[in-house]
């Protein structure tokens, strides 16, 4: 007797579709709530960014390509605006706030971070400048107006005070900060090697 085995391809395969779209579906929803619009302002990214559910984006935000935001991180562009270049990884529980205009400072201070910046865990960046290829270590704080200019580490845990200007090339550490000495050429190399790891580790979680 000849025995006829049921082909349960096409239930596997739906079954495996299913899941796959719940999982994207589910991957949507977590995205959407760690974006949030306010006052007609809703947060753009670039190609390939990676926004931890944990984390907050908030407002006037701009993120460029093969951005990371991990998990408990705010980006709060509620007041002013933020625009972070390409390849600036956001550490876990950073802040990033900028400084309302209003009577105190007719302007205020939005935050402009620029490409392959690594910004540390529990970085508190407010209504600065950072420019490109920057290490933030962890636990920093930079305040309004301060500029931090290409090429630059701030070691962890320093406060640069607000209108601060940290030239390109060197190391700064301190509260307040001091400028410590120049970057070696190993040094000023990690920057984009920091950069480029955080993008390869943010395409796991994508």
């Amino acid at each position: 007797m000849t025995q006829t085995i049921p082909d349960n391809s096409s239930t596997h395969t739906n079954a495996n579709t299913d899941a796959e779209t719940a999982a994207a579906s589910a991957t949507n929803r977590t995205h959407h709530q760690a974006i949030r619009s306010y006052k007609n302002h809703t947060p753009v990214t670039g190609e390939r960014v990676y926004i931890d559910p944990a984390a907050v984006v908030i407002g006037d935000v701009q993120l460029g390509d093969h951005c990371s935001v991990w998990p408990c991180a705010v980006i709060r562009g509620d007041m002013h605006q933020i625009r972070i270049g390409h390849r600036t990884s956001v550490q876990d529980g950073a802040v990033l706030h900028i400084t309302h205009a209003g009577q105190f400072n007719e302007a205020g201070w939005p935050l402009v971070i620029g490409d392959d910046v690594t910004i540390g865990h529990s970085v508190n960046l407010h209504g600065c400048t950072i420019g490109n290829r920057v290490l933030v270590g962890i636990g920093s704080i930079v305040l309004d107006g301060a500029i931090v200019e290409d090429d630059v580490v701030i070691g962890a845990g320093t406060l640069v005070p607000p209108g601060k200007v940290l030239a390109s090339g060197y190391m700064y550490m301190g509260s307040p900060c001091k400028q410590i000495r120049p970057l070696k050429e190993s040094e000023k190399a990690y920057f984009t090697y920091s950069a480029n790891n955080y993008v390869t580790l943010k395409e796991t979680f994508l």
